[in-house]
C-alpha cells in the first residue's frame, strides 16, 4: 500500500497524524514510545507540556485573540489499542506497524486491528494543537494511557492536572451520536487449581479442536449484535464430547482480551482410538450446527478437529466436569436493556478467556451496567456459578460508570451547532462501552461538564476494525466549530 493513499485523504492534517500513530507499537502496557512521540509533538509546538505519574500526556494551547474569557475546553482521547489479528497472519504488536489501506468509504487494516479507536481522536487533538489559524478558547489536550484494559490513565489523573471545566471526549463511535452517559464494569476473575492427572487410558489418541473464524468485537458496543462467544460454544461441545464419547479434557486456550468478545477456542483432547472418526463427525455435526444457529451473524465460522500428540497429563475429571458445567451455565452477554433509552444495554457479561495451564485454569469475565446495583448482581450470579463449581473467584477493577447531565449546558450548545451545520438534531445517547468520562469526572477535582463523540467505526477490538472516512472530516469540522463558537 502506497503511504499516499492515506496521506491524500480530507483532512489531511488529521490523517498525517493517524498515519504516524499507526507506525508506533502501542498496545496496551506499551506506551513509552507513543507518549514519548506525544511530548516531542508539544514541545515542537511551544506548547506547554506535561506528563503525570500515570503517564498521561497534557498539551496546553492558549486562547487565540478573543477567546481568552472562554471556557478552558479538555479534549481528551486514549493513546492505546487493542492488539488483534486474524490466527493465520504474523504480526508482532510490540514491535511491528499496522498496515492500513484503503477500502472504498473506510480505512481497514491488513489482518489486525486499526487503531482508530482511539488513534484518530488522537489525530484529531494533534490537528487542533498544530492549526495556528484556528480560532478557540484556552485548550488542554489530554492524552490517555492503558484505556483498553483498566482504564489505567483515567484512574491515575491526579486531582489538579487538569484546570478545563468543559470537555469533549473523542472516543464514541458513530458519527451523529452525542454520548452523554456510559456503563461502569468490574473485572471477574476465576480460578480453578488442581494437581494435574497423568494417567492417560491406553489406546486413547489426542486431537486439538479448534473453532476460529468468529467475529468477536468490542464488548461493550457490539454485544447486544448477537455475535457468537467461543469460550461458550467450545464448551458446549466439550460436554456432549465428555459425556457421551469418554473424551478426556488435556487443556483449553480460549479468547485473548476481556473487553473483546471470544473470537477463538483452541482444546486439546484424548479419546478412546476406535472413536476417533466418530469424534471427527461429531466436530462437522457441530461446525454446521453453529453456522446454522448465527446463519446471518457469523459467516465465517470453522470447527476443525486434527490428531496432535498425546498430552503428558490431563484435568483430573471432577475439575474437568466442573470447569465445563460452570462455562456452560454461565450467564453471557446482554443482561438487560435501559427503559429510558430504548435499544441500549444496560447490564452485560462478556465470559472473555478461558486459559489452562498446569495446575490452574483461569477464567476472566468483564460485567458493564450503567446500574451500579445491577453491576453487583451480575457479579454475584456469576460468583455464584462460579463457586458452587469449586472455584476461587476474585473482584478487581471496577470502575463507575458516567452519568448523564440534564442541565448540560455543554450538550445544548453541541446540539445547537449540529443542527446548524447538518439540518437534523443529533442523537443523544447513552453507550454502554466504558468511556474515560466518568472515572476523570471523579478523579478531576472539578466538576466537569462533558459530551463525547467521534466518526463511525465498525468492528473496533477486532481485525474487522474500519472508520469510515466522510465520517473523519465531517467529525473533524465538527469539533472546529465547537472550539469557534466557545468564547
Amino acid at each position: 500500500m502506497a503511504t499516499s493513499e492515506i496521506l491524500n485523504l480530507a483532512p489531511q492534517a488529521v490523517w498525517k497524524h493517524f498515519y504516524e500513530l499507526t507506525r508506533i507499537p502501542r498496545p496496551t502496557g506499551q506506551m513509552e514510545e507513543v507518549t514519548k512521540f506525544i511530548i516531542d509533538f508539544g514541545r515542537s509546538l511551544n506548547l506547554e507540556t506535561r506528563q503525570d505519574n500515570a503517564g498521561n500526556v497534557l498539551i496546553r494551547k492558549p486562547a487565540s485573540k478573543g477567546y481568552e474569557n472562554g471556557k478552558t475546553v479538555i479534549i481528551q482521547s486514549h493513546l492505546d489499542m487493542v492488539p488483534q489479528k486474524n490466527a493465520d497472519v504474523v504480526h508482532d504488536f510490540t514491535k511491528d506497524p499496522i498496515q492500513p489501506y484503503i477500502d472504498g468509504e473506510w480505512v481497514k487494516a491488513r489482518s489486525t486491528t486499526l487503531g482508530a479507536d482511539n488513534g484518530i481522536g488522537c489525530a484529531m487533538m494533534m490537528a487542533v494543537l498544530e492549526d495556528n489559524l484556528l480560532e478557540h478558547p484556552p485548550i488542554e489536550a489530554l492524552f490517555t494511557v492503558n484505556e483498553e484494559v483498566g482504564m489505567d490513565g483515567a484512574f491515575g489523573l491526579q486531582k489538579g492536572f487538569l484546570s478545563g471545566t468543559v470537555m469533549l471526549n473523542l472516543d464514541t463511535e458513530e458519527e451523529g451520536d452525542l454520548c452523554v452517559g456510559c456503563a461502569g464494569g468490574t473485572d471477574v476473575n476465576v480460578t480453578f487449581q488442581f494437581k494435574p492427572d497423568e494417567e492417560i487410558d491406553k489406546g486413547d489418541v489426542a486431537f486439538k479442536i479448534s473453532l476460529t473464524g468468529l467475529k468477536g468485537g468490542h464488548s461493550g458496543t457490539q454485544i447486544h449484535l448477537g455475535h457468537a462467544n467461543a469460550n461458550k460454544l467450545m464448551n458446549r461441545f466439550l460436554k456432549d464430547v465428555v459425556r457421551n464419547y469418554e473424551a478426556r479434557l488435556a487443556s483449553i486456550q480460549g479468547g485473548s482480551l476481556r473487553n473483546a468478545i471470544p473470537r477463538e477456542s483452541f482444546a486439546v483432547i484424548t479419546i478412546p482410538e476406535q472413536l476417533s472418526d466418530d469424534l471427527v463427525d461429531l466436530v462437522s455435526e457441530y461446525e454446521s450446527l453453529f453456522r446454522e444457529e448465527f446463519s446471518g451473524i457469523e459467516n465465517g465460522i470453522s470447527f476443525k478437529a486434527e490428531k496432535t500428540d498425546l498430552p503428558k497429563s490431563l484435568l483430573p475429571i471432577e475439575v474437568q466436569d466442573d470447569l465445563i458445567n460452570a462455562v456452560e451455565g454461565c450467564p453471557n452477554g446482554v443482561i438487560s436493556m435501559l427503559a429510558e433509552f430504548p435499544g441500549v444495554v444496560e447490564s452485560s457479561l462478556n465470559l472473555a478467556l478461558v486459559h489452562s495451564t498446569e495446575g490452574q485454569i483461569d477464567v476472566k469475565l468483564l460485567v458493564r451496567s450503567s446500574s451500579e446495583s445491577r453491576k453487583e448482581w451480575v457479579c454475584s450470579s456469576v460468583e455464584s456459578v462460579f463457586m458452587l463449581a469449586g472455584a476461587k473467584v476474585e473482584f478487581d477493577g471496577s470502575y463507575p460508570g458516567w452519568q448523564p447531565d440534564a442541565s448540560s449546558e455543554l450538550l445544548t450548545t453541541m446540539i445547537k451547532i449540529y443542527m446548524e451545520k447538518y439540518g437534523k438534531r443529533p442523537n443523544v445517547n447513552v453507550i454502554h462501552a466504558g468511556l474515560e468520562c466518568g472515572i476523570i469526572q471523579a478523579n478531576a477535582g472539578q466538576k466537569l461538564d462533558i459530551v463525547s463523540f467521534g466518526p463511525t467505526i465498525t468492528g473496533a477490538h477486532s481485525p474487522d476494525e474500519a472508520v469510515h472516512i466522510e465520517a473523519v472530516g465531517k467529525s473533524y469540522d465538527y469539533l472546529l466549530a465547537i472550539l469557534e463558537q466557545m468564547k
